[in-house]
Order: C-alpha cells, then structure tokens, then sequence
C-alpha cells in the first residue's frame, strides 16, 4: 500500500465518524456464503480473518491456483490467514509512508525549476501519460519547471521512421501484422542495421532539433527514441562543454523491446524485475544505471491510494462507500469498471452483454461502468438495449459457447481443465442462482477522474496496457485481462498472473464466468487486493522525479563550474 498526497486527513476523518456509526453499514454486500470458524485474529486487526468454505464457492481460475497450491494450513484459508496478517502490515506501512510524504511535501525541494525535454510518440495513450506524469510531478517539486514533447522521428526523421505514428496505428489494428514486425525488429542485427542507418540519415537533424530546445535534462519515454538521442546529446555536451543528463523511463512492464536499453544513459528506470533482467540481457546495462522504480502514473492515483488506504479493510470499504455516493453509483452493488482500451465496438459490447447475463443468472446484483471514451455511439447503444433480449439470446448460444471454450486452441492444460469444470457447472445449472441478480449497465463518456472510478469498483476489466495495470495495482484493484498486442503487452500478462491479482481470458462468456466467481468469494477478493497493492507503487512517478531533479541539479552545478574553471584559465 501507498502513501499520497493532499486530501487524505479529511477523507479519513469522514471515514472514521461514519466508521462510528457502526461498521455494520459497510458490509452489507459481505459475503453471500457464510463463513467458517477459524482461529481469531488478534482483536485490533484491521479486518476480520476471510474465509470461506471452499466446497460452497465456485471454483473458478484464481481460486483454482490458490487451491493447487495446499499448505500444512490448507488452501484458501492459509492464504487469507496470511493476508490479514500483510493487512497489519500494510496498516503500519501506510501511516509511515503518508506521513514521510506529508514531510517531504513540506520541505523545500533543493534546486530551482528546470528546463526538461520529453521524447515521446503518440503510439498509444502510454507514454504521452506518462510522460504527462511526470511533467506534473516536475512542476510540483520544482516550481516554474517548464517542459516540452518532442517526437524526434515524426519531426527529423526520413523514411520509414517519420511514419512511426500512422504505422502503429495500422499495426496496433492487425495484430498478426504487428507480431511478426515486433519480433523481428527485436533482434540484434535488425537493431544493428537500424541504428546504423538512422544515424546516418537522421543524428545531424534530430541533434539540431534537441539543441534548439536548450534543455537541462532529457527524459526518454518512448522505446525508439534512446540510441540516436543519446548520441546527440553527448555531442551537444561535448560542442558546447556542458553535460546533458539523459534518462530513460521504461513504460512497459512485463515485456521490452531491446530499443529501450541504451548504456549510454545516466539511468534506466524500470518497473518490474523483468524488466530490469531484460535491461542487463538484451542491453547490457549496469546495475548502477538500473532503478526499480514501479510505473510513473497520474498523481490523482497516489492522492486515491493515501486516502483509501487498504482497499479491503473497514476504513477502505468506507472510503469507497463514499466515492461511489459522489460518483452517483449504487453503494449496496458490487462494481465492474470495462474499459475497452483500443478494442472495437463489437469486442467491448459482447463482454458487456456477457456480464450482465452471468450476473442476472447467478444473482450477482451488480453495477456494470463502461468507458466508451468519446465513443458516443456504443453509449448511446448501452443505454437503449434491450437487456432482457440479450439473456434470451444468450440460451440459444449456450451449446456453441461451450464448445469454442473447449476447443483445442486454448493454450495451457491449467486454463482448459478449469473451463471445462466452469462449462460443466453452467450446462448443470449449478452456477445459476433462483433469484435474478439485479444488474445496472452505466455507459460512461470520457472520464476524467479514473482514479476515482477505480476506487469505486471492485474488479477492472481491460486490455493489458501497462498504465491501466499499473493504475489499478495502485489502488489494490483485482483485473480480468481481455486482449493484448503480441510482444509488447504480452508480459504485462504474466505481471498480472505471476502477481496474483486477476487473470486474462479473450472470450467474452469465459470472462464474465470468472468475473462472477470472484464477486461472489469476498476471501478471494481480500486475497487479490493486497496482492494488487503489493505490485503497486502509487508514488512512481514522484520517486522518479526526485531522482532525475537531484541528478540534474548535481551536474548543472558540475557544468558551472567547468565553465567557471575555463574562464579563469583562459583570463590567465
């Protein structure tokens, strides 16, 4: 769990009165089986001990895991036992943490405001945020910073480069065409004739173009943006005798292309211990250059984190409460966010539709938040749809569902054992509940406190990107994983899996199926917040700024007086 910044005393004062009032209000959508007796935890902890009985609950993929995985404890059980005691953890961690961020917030920051160039590419919404990210953080910690985007490719570049964007939004579209080109480009003698060629074609410009902007730092955030960069800044220091710290900040999380790993740079920053061992392998870099430094990510989400605190405990519950009351969303209602990434219509509306048919069946009573972005159609289809048409059609495709979930082509024995078992369940009926769950489906146009949105759900369903993982680890938030691109986001996967909080399924029926499973096992969903909150690092983008300001700060102080000393000698 992280700390954050302003706004939490308040939020939390609230918290504590309602807390006053009875804790009974913020559990009223406990859990719908209930719980055995197991032993006590200690009376001033956090939360009661979650568990369930595993025979009740419905199985489903993470809860399969867990089960695989018996301890001397058993199961489930051992896990939660373990997860209340990280909660007692987790509580004292928080209040040391908010309270040394509260400390720096006040202290003044050494050095003045800095002059920072950004290198980035509109190839997805990731790196303009972050690079957005960290241009807030620089303004907040070093006042009357100014800061520019660059895109050096789209503005110096020749042929292919200067169609980087059009390219990738081709790509990004056609993923078979984009699977074969990254893994070809990510080889050493591609890379080889590319930077030999781009340098060739394209250092004289692109060093003219980074030396017009005069910067005191340049951050890198795009992949193909580090090697001819980083040779034209060592130019520029060396034409005009001053040294110009450049930075790498890595946005993906779980798999990187070799273009990201340069050694020429002051530092890498990297978000996961993959990445840090495909930074050695791939680029050679030293440990010494190397930081783990979590995902940089919008402030509001470190402001969420420190007001929330641990998403699952009383005072957590409570705060989320209160969220979902100014959002306008229903309070007593388990809550999926869908965000549809760069998904077409049709992908996004069949998971719609298949979660409000799994949890009108099983009894799920449920709010369904769908970001449609500037998508006014598919809104305005979400809010016209005939739902009850939808769970009538939904019978008439059952027998070919479950066959296309069985079918050869899904990947692992794991996942194919555990659809079958789910198939098995749905054909029987055993899954389906007497009492029809009541399902709201909320479309939303483009959302600006997502943050917030996050807080209010109780499970993300998504693409892999690695902001939008890292955001809602941030916030201790379980994710179901719906698509990814082919290499680039195929790590982010395993980021999610390998940390044990949520799972990834591309077919609309197996998702909602899962979905429905955790939302009715609260153990489960103890179990994946604090696992969420483990890999979060609400305050990247912070520490990251931190680090490069110091540095920058230390070498202007180096290059005046370099300058200094010349001047003397050249007077003597």
């Amino acid at each position: 769990g992280g700390g954050g910044g302003g706004g939490g005393g308040g939020a939390n004062a609230n918290i504590s009165a309602a807390l006053s009032g009875g804790a009974a209000a913020f559990t009223s959508n406990a859990s719908v089986v209930a719980p055995v007796t197991t032993a006590s935890p200690p009376q001033n902890s956090a939360i009661a001990t979650p568990t369930l009985p595993e025979e009740e609950v419905p199985v489903g993929r993470v809860r399969g895991r867990l089960l695989a995985h018996k301890s001397s404890d058993g199961g489930v059980a051992a896990a939660a036992r373990a997860t209340t005691r990280r909660w007692e953890e987790v509580a004292g961690e928080i209040e040391d943490v908010v309270a040394a961020r509260n400390a720096t917030d006040d202290e003044d920051v050494k050095g003045g405001p800095l002059k920072v160039l950004f290198l980035s590419s509109d190839t997805g919404g990731g790196h303009r945020a972050s690079a957005e990210a960290l241009a807030k953080q620089f303004q907040r910690h070093y006042p009357n910073t100014t800061y520019s985007l660059l895109d050096v490719w789209t503005a110096d570049g020749c042929l292919p480069y200067r169609t980087l964007v059009p390219t990738y939004k081709h790509l990004s579209a056609h993923p078979r065409q984009w699977r074969l080109l990254y893994h070809i480009s990510n080889t050493g003698p591609y890379m080889l004739i590319v930077d030999i060629h781009s340098f060739l074609t394209c250092e004289r410009k692109v060093r003219r173009r980074i030396k017009s902007y005069n910067p005191d730092v340049v951050v890198s955030v795009h992949p193909t943006m580090n090697n001819i960069p980083i040779i034209a800044t060592r130019k520029i220091a060396k034409e005009e005798g001053r040294h110009v710290p450049f930075f790498t900040v890595v946005t993906d999380f779980g798999s990187g292309h070799c273009t990201w790993f340069k050694n020429g740079v002051d530092r890498i920053y990297v978000a996961s211990e993959r990445i840090r061992r495909l930074a050695k392998r791939r680029g050679g870099v030293k440990d010494e250059k190397l930081v783990m430094s979590g995902l940089p990510i919008r402030h509001q989400f470190a402001v969420e984190a420190g007001n929330m605190g641990q998403r699952r405990s009383p005072v957590g519950m409570a705060y989320q409460r209160m969220v979902r009351e100014e959002l306008g969303v229903d309070v007593d209602k388990k809550t999926v966010l869908v965000m549809g990434g760069g998904e077409g219509v049709g992908s996004l509306s069949d998971i719609v539709d298949s979660l409000y048919v799994t949890f009108s069946k099983q009894g799920i009573d449920a709010t369904i938040l769908v970001v449609c972005g500037r998508n006014a159609k598919l809104q305005k289809k979400l809010e016209t749809r005939d739902w009850e048409q939808i769970i009538k059609q939904s019978e008439r495709l059952k027998k070919r569902r479950h066959f296309h979930r069985l079918r050869w082509m899904v990947p692992s024995k794991r996942i194919r054992q555990s659809l079958k078992r789910a198939a098995k369940a749905a054909k029987e009926g055993t899954l389906e509940s007497s009492k029809k769950g009541s399902v709201d489906v909320v479309g939303l146009g483009f959302v600006t406190e997502m943050a917030k949105y996050m807080v209010a759900s109780d499970v993300l369903v998504t693409k892999a990107g690695p902001g939008t993982i890292a955001e809602a680890a941030a916030l201790g938030l379980p994710v179901m994983l719906t698509s990814f691109l082919p290499g680039q986001e195929a790590g982010n996967v395993n980021i999610v899996l390998d940390g044990g909080f949520g799972d990834f399924c591309d077919e609309p029926w197996g998702i909602s199926e899962e979905v429905a499973c955790w939302l009715r096992d609260e153990a489960l969903m103890d179990i994946m917040s604090v696992a969420a909150s483990d890999v979060g690092v609400p305050n990247a983008a912070s520490d990251i700024v931190l680090d490069i300001g110091t540095s920058t700060h230390e070498w202007m102080l180096k290059n005046e007086e370099q300058r200094r000393a010349k001047e003397e000698e050249q007077q003597q």
